[in-house]
């Protein structure tokens, strides 16, 4: 197969998404012939002197009202779409990734260029919306409804999906490829469960689709049956005061510690102290914290979203959560921690993400996707 020239897409991102998006630069690199990125923000800081890719940057501020957000959006979208036009020359075809699937204006851009488009979902954006009852919900639904119309290929990191995210019209045209990988030299078990103190942490966005208030509202009733426990917040996001209020209100500091943003390079570190990893997400596509975990000999308790369900079994490889209430995941945290064998439940998370999620494996199935294109 000819390797193509080869553009990617991205709305202005977050630092949240710099390492998916380097992961997904570095499973195309071998599969392209020249490669493109158009991204912003903290992508853009991240990746315009990153090697093996041409980056374009724009930048977005989200409207503080719904009228601003609207007008805010719209013109980024045009800018996006300016910037496509201006090196269409040089692609043959584009993959929207993070926040990329609903961008209408980019779509029909590269549509009116006779480029193909890949959407590479990330997440759902729309069930996002949802989960926190943005009024942007029902807009970008409509969005991604034509943006999955005018595709030529969808994207997704496991089959489940498809109906998880009300995308079975379209199977036709998925296909499943993902940008997780790991360093398994990077995110290794350093220490034995069982050598670990009582810590249990979230890692993640704080944002209200990643379900973090429930679980940090579970806190009060998982230390009713053990006061011995401490807990670990590391991330950043909107409802990062929100829950620094909570904390104070409940008189929670001194159980509960709020780390922020955990630098990549850290994450091994920080995971190898964790007994337990709580994910409480509404929605998901991977998570890589998942993986990230698991390599690290840390159990995941997680509800059973996005690929969730394929890489954790309960009571061998993980322990899933029937829903993210506060009562529930309360129940399944005291349910994990008192599992009599989590250490073979680490090693067995261990072996599964080393023969499941190597490098050599995402860039196999991205260079199918492109020859089914």
């Amino acid at each position: 197969m000819k390797k193509p020239n080869i553009g990617i897409l991205t709305f202005p991102i977050s630092e949240a998404g710099n390492i998916p998006l380097s992961n997904l630069v570095e499973i195309l690199n071998p599969l392209s012939n020249n490669l493109y990125l158009v991204t912003g923000n903290d992508g853009y800081t991240f990746f315009k002197d990153y090697g093996g890719v041409r980056t374009y940057g724009i930048d977005h501020e989200s409207g503080k009202n719904m009228i601003t957000r609207v007008t805010k959006y719209i013109y980024t979208q045009l800018r996006i779409s300016y910037q496509l036009a201006k090196v269409a020359k040089n692609v043959d075809l584009w993959i929207f990734f993070i926040g990329g699937q609903d961008l209408l204006f980019p779509m029909l851009t590269a549509k009116l260029l006779r480029k193909k488009v890949i959407l590479a979902f990330a997440s759902s954006s729309v069930l996002g919306l949802k989960s926190t009852d943005d009024n942007f919900f029902k807009p970008m639904k409509i969005l991604l409804k034509i943006n999955c119309t005018l595709s030529d290929r969808i994207t997704l990191c496991s089959e489940n999906l498809a109906e998880d995210w009300n995308l079975e019209k379209y199977r036709d045209r998925i296909s499943i490829a993902y940008e997780h990988f790991l360093d398994f030299d990077e995110f290794k078990m350093k220490k034995k469960n069982g050598e670990r103190d009582d810590l249990l942490g979230y890692i993640g966005r704080l944002s209200g689709e990643k379900g973090v208030l429930n679980f940090i509202k579970a806190i009060p009733l998982i230390l009713k049956q053990r006061n011995d426990l401490e807990f670990l917040i590391g991330g950043d996001g909107p409802l990062r005061d929100q829950i620094e209020k909570y904390l104070a209100e409940k008189n929670l500091n001194d159980k509960i510690k709020l780390v922020g943003w955990i630098p990549h390079n850290e994450l091994p570190d920080y995971l190898n102290e964790l007994k337990l990893l709580v994910i409480p997400s509404y929605t998901e596509s991977g998570p890589l914290i998942a993986l990230e975990a698991m390599s690290c000999g840390t159990p995941i308790l997680a509800t059973p979203v996005g690929h969730i369900p394929n890489i954790v079994k309960d009571g061998k490889t993980g322990f899933i959560t029937e829903n993210n209430s506060m009562e529930c995941i309360a129940k399944n945290v005291i349910r994990g921690l008192e599992h009599p064998n989590l250490d073979e439940i680490a090693k067995n998370a261990r072996r599964l993400v080393e023969k499941e999620f190597t490098y050599e494996a995402a860039v196999e199935k991205y260079r199918m996707t492109l020859e089914d294109i």
